[in-house]
């Protein structure tokens, strides 16, 4: 396997840095985090989009940020959840008094973090919801659907939840065209080999 980086401790950084320094036309940060929200803030009135997992999965998470996607992508280091305080203060960021959608796959760390940063944002009088993206036919059989991992079908909730609240939708309707697409969406993750994390000598497996 070919990679280029500087070194394994920086990776999301400079990740972060390099896509804003690209396509800083769309793009700022938010400040004192690792999160990536459309240029100029929320749009007062609109229901905000807040996306995020671990880095590795381009151009998830933090390309899916823009014009009828998220408002906001929060990203952590490779293969592993972004904080809880980054993805409040993602939250603050980007609400424009229409409330927030939190989004994110079925992983532990994410859906544990994203949580946290749901009940801390409600404390402080911000209308948030939650939808966990289970998609992944692999993970788990129809009678445990709920336990299914979030893949490629993060994109189609995402999308869909964007659109929804472009278009001016309120807070209930973006969450449940979100969850609905959702439960309409399958993927089959497959691997023929596993991936080598920057700073690794090997993979993470071998199939």
């Amino acid at each position: 396997m070919t990679s280029l980086f500087n070194r394994a401790e920086s990776f999301r950084d400079e990740m972060v840095e390099g896509l804003l320094g690209a396509y800083g036309r769309y793009l700022e940060a938010v400040p004192g985090t690792s999160a990536v929200m459309r240029r100029g803030g929320p749009t007062p009135g609109k229901v905000s989009l807040v996306i995020g997992g671990g880095s590795g999965h381009y151009p998830t998470f933090a390309g899916f940020v823009g014009a009828g996607l998220a408002d906001c992508a929060v990203v952590g280091d490779v293969f592993a959840s972004p904080g809880a305080e980054q993805v409040y203060r993602g939250v603050l960021a980007v609400d424009g008094g229409a409330g927030v959608l939190l989004a994110c796959g079925r992983y532990s760390g994410d859906v544990m973090n994203f949580s946290m940063a749901e009940t801390r944002a409600r404390e402080d009088g911000i209308d948030v919801r939650a939808v966990v993206v289970t998609d992944d036919v692999a993970a788990a059989p129809p009678d445990r659907r709920e336990e299914r991992r979030g893949i490629a079908g993060n994109f189609c909730v995402f999308k869909v939840a964007g659109a929804a609240a472009e278009r001016g939708d309120q807070l209930d309707e973006v969450t449940r065209v979100a969850a609905k697409a959702n439960q309409r969406t399958r993927t089959l993750g497959v691997a023929f080999g596993g991936c080598t994390l920057p700073g690794s000598d090997g993979p993470l497996f071998t199939v």
